[in-house]
Parts: C-alpha cells; structure tokens; sequence
C-alpha cells in the first residue's frame, strides 16, 4: 500500500499556526513519514508552506483534488472547523485515514456524521486533536480520584478567562465567528473534554452568555464573550464553568474539585496540582512522580496506530469527540432556550 520505502505519506488540509508549529516540528522528527501534498486557503500560501517547510510536496488548489489524490495515506486537516465535517468524510470515502483539528466539528449533527463516516471504515485510524490543558497531570489526576482520595466529588467549579476580545475596534477573530467557528464558545469545548476525561460525562445544563461588543468592523458577533454553566455531572457532581475573552488581568486558568472528604485543585497555566483532606491545616503541592507525568505524544500515537493496523486505538477518538460536543450543543439550546437542556446520550 505505502510507497517509497513504506513511508506514511501525508496530506495537509489547512497548514496554519497550530500545524505550523504543534505538529509539523514532530512529523519532521519522524522518519517513516514524508509531506507530499498541502492544500490551504489560498494557493499562495499552499507553496509559501511547501517552500518553507517541506520542499518535496506539491502545493495544490484545491483540498478535494489532496483528498482525492491516490497514494496519499493519511489526510492532516489543520483548518478550521467549519470544514472539519466535509474534508473527513471526503477523506475516510477516499480511504485515507484522518487526523483532525479540534474542535471536532460545528455543531453535534456533524459530529454524528463524522462519527458515522468512521465506524463506515473501521479499518481506518481517525484521531482529532486533544487539549493541551491538563495533559501533565491528567494520569495523575486520575489517580487521585480512582483511589477516592477527596471521596466522592460533589462540587466542580472552572474558571477560563483572558482579555483577547477586551478591544472594541479590533476586528472580529475567526473564533467570534459563527459560520466559521459554529457552537464552539471560548475555551468550552476544550474543558468540557477536560472534564469528562476525569470525571465522567455531563447530563444537564444551564447556560448564559453575554456579547460586550456586538459590532465590528460592521461584523455581527453572536458567539457569546462570556459563558457561564451550570451543570450536573451523571457521577451527581454539580458544576459551575465560567468562560471570558473580556477579563482585564485575568490570572491563569484553574479547576477546583471538592469531594466529601477533600479537595483538588489543578492550575492549568502552571500545570500545579494541590491537594488536601479534611483535618489538614491546607492544601498541598502534589509532586508528579516522572512514570505519571504525561507531554504531548500527539502525532506519535496517531501515527503508531496508522502503523499498527487497527491493534492501536488513539484518544481522543471521534467517540470522545462526539461527547464533548454534545454539551457544546446543549449549552447552546440552553442559552437560546433560557432553560434546562438535559445532554443527549
């Protein structure tokens, strides 16, 4: 099936900052792979890439044209994810397997139909990409919470916040945009994976937004700058997420976790985890024993288990995707609603 030497021969749909500077620098390193073809928005910016980056692949037009092209073996989309859906359906039918940009899709009916599409071709690896929020302490994290250290959690608060949008004349950013970006709100989706990864799935919500600067540049901004959840987890956790773009000096991004017989906390911007039981004097620092310390395998795991012929499956899968985005899906019935939307299961 591979050419040249049984090379993994990739195509990249989308070749901006974040495959840029996240996952090109690691497929570099990988000798049983090559670049061979890259489609972006402009074709301009197609050989810009392939001039700077990677000399042998062939810029081309048109991503329908990369996808169709035989002998590439794995479709990199990179865009954003308005495109998402089309390019891994277009992909996984052309027979590629699929390694796709998070957030997952627009909505959660393209999710459904991402998910479908993968479980159509099983025998193709599809992968997207994992937050880099919480990935050193995540195996620790887990363990905390396995050998009920706190007990049982009954109280989750998350507090996102950053100033990017503070600046009324600054023209819209394409997350503020909704045919670009779609439900996808500020960091929710993200910490929703987070989250559901450590303490199980989300069942219900109610969901504020605030726009603070509806116009500009004569664009229309309906993606709300602030977001505030409340939600109830299936372990019986109650939960409050707040989410800002418009937070003068915000301090860095942080999870608190209280059980009935202790707390933890995890500060994302620092990767710090403290801890503590009922009776301690206060919480404490919680040192990450090296065999328990996670780092970003991303692209190594998605192209072991392109190697492995389906005995490897990589996370976050499309299953996962779909969770996270139906909780993005009910946040925002919840807002347009103004009630309680229990998550679709």
């Amino acid at each position: 099936m591979h050419k040249n030497n049984h090379k993994l021969r990739i195509g990249i749909v989308g070749a901006g900052n974040i495959v840029r500077t996240r996952h090109l620098p690691a497929l570099k390193r990988n000798s049983d792979v090559e670049i061979v073809a890259v489609s972006n928005s402009t074709y301009e910016s197609s050989e810009r890439f392939c001039r700077e980056n990677s000399l042998a692949a062939l810029p081309m037009r048109d991503w329908a044209e990369l996808v169709a092209t035989p002998d590439i073996d794995i479709v990199w989309i990179g865009t954003t994810p308005y495109m998402h859906s089309a390019v891994t359906i277009s992909a996984l039918e052309a027979g590629k397997h699929v390694f796709c940009q998070a957030r997952m899709s627009m909505d959660l009916a393209e999710a459904e139909e991402m998910l479908a599409a993968s479980k159509r071709y099983p025998e193709l690896v599809t992968m997207l990409c994992p937050p880099p929020f919480g990935l050193r302490g995540d195996l620790m994290v887990k363990k905390i919470l396995a050998e009920n250290y706190i007990g049982q959690p009954h109280h989750v608060r998350l507090r996102s916040f950053h100033g990017n949008y503070l600046d009324p004349d600054a023209p819209a950013h394409w997350r503020q945009k909704i045919e670009i970006s779609g439900l996808n709100t500020l960091t929710l989706g993200i910490y929703v994976e987070v989250l559901q990864r450590w303490l199980g799935d989300i069942a219900g919500v109610f969901a504020r937004g605030k726009i603070i600067q509806p116009l500009r540049e004569a664009y229309n901004v309906i993606v709300p700058d602030l977001l505030t959840v409340l939600c109830s987890f299936e372990n019986g956790a109650e939960g409050l997420l707040e989410f800002s773009g418009i937070n003068a000096l915000a301090e860095g991004d942080r999870l608190e976790i209280y059980g009935n017989t202790g707390t933890l906390t995890y500060d994302f911007t620092t990767d710090v985890m403290e801890t503590g039981k009922i009776g301690d004097r206060a919480l404490h620092v919680l040192d990450v024993p090296t065999e328990l310390e996670g780092e970003w395998r991303v692209e190594e795991d998605f192209l072991a288990a392109v190697k492995s012929k389906g005995r490897v499956l990589p996370h976050p899968n499309f299953e996962d995707g779909l969770r996270y985005m139906r909780v993005v899906q009910a946040v925002s019935d919840s807002r347009a609603r103004n009630e309680w939307v229990a998550v679709k299961s």
